[in-house]
């Protein structure tokens, strides 16, 4: 059994952007692509809100992706790792381009890449995923001022950090829409395209 470390933020987690909840078993893509893949492979959800791909949120404590992917590497020992990361590295308080944001996720890739415990043939694979856009959608919504611009510069980085790195690439911004009232968060059914696009791209990575 193949082993698959879902690693990202609310929307890995499965957030809503109708309403306050979690999306549930039947609707997040985390679990929508393990009845894809069925028993062959084995999903592991690791979603937060909030998450950054390196940064300290001086708000939000505990969000900092990089400090949390080594023990969970060392917690699950996957075949392979999704990374995708990124959206809230645009809040304006960080003030990062989209390159800088680039960059802290290339970090993670590496400590993937770096990773190899006794019990582990070799170290896990890396699909690196550009997020979907960001749609500032409401002026006065606090937080991602200028992020949708910046959101469209994500996938021309993160294919050349990629490209550097060796590792899988995905733009999720080529297929994926966040909610057109909300500008985040992805409905129902973006989760259901992104499950169908991993389900066909796992198999023939981990062949």
């Amino acid at each position: 059994m193949k082993k698959i470390l879902c690693f990202g933020d609310s929307n890995t987690w499965g957030c809503s952007p109708d309403l306050p909840r979690r999306y549930n078993e039947h609707e997040r893509w985390t679990m929508l692509l393990q009845t894809r893949l069925r028993s062959n492979y084995r999903i592991i959800e690791e979603g937060q809100n909030s998450r950054t791909t390196v940064l300290d949120d001086p708000y939000e404590p505990g969000k900092n992706g990089l400090d949390y992917l080594l023990p969970c590497l060392e917690s699950h020992h996957p075949d392979l790792v999704v990374i995708l990361l990124g959206t809230n590295d645009l809040k304006s308080r960080f003030n990062l381009t989209a390159s800088d944001i680039s960059k802290g996720a290339a970090r993670l890739v590496k400590v993937v890449q770096g990773f190899k415990h006794d019990f582990m043939p070799k170290p896990a694979k890396v699909l690196l995923v550009s997020p979907a856009l960001v749609l500032e959608i409401d002026p006065l919504k606090e937080g991602f001022e200028q992020a949708e611009q910046k959101s469209k510069q994500l996938a021309h980085f993160y294919g050349l950090r990629a490209k550097e790195l060796g590792c899988h690439f995905l733009n999720a911004a080529d297929f994926i829409k966040p909610c057109e009232r909300e500008g985040i968060h992805w409905q129902v059914d973006q989760h259901v395209k992104f499950a169908d696009k991993l389900a066909e791209l796992i198999p023939e990575i981990l062949a």
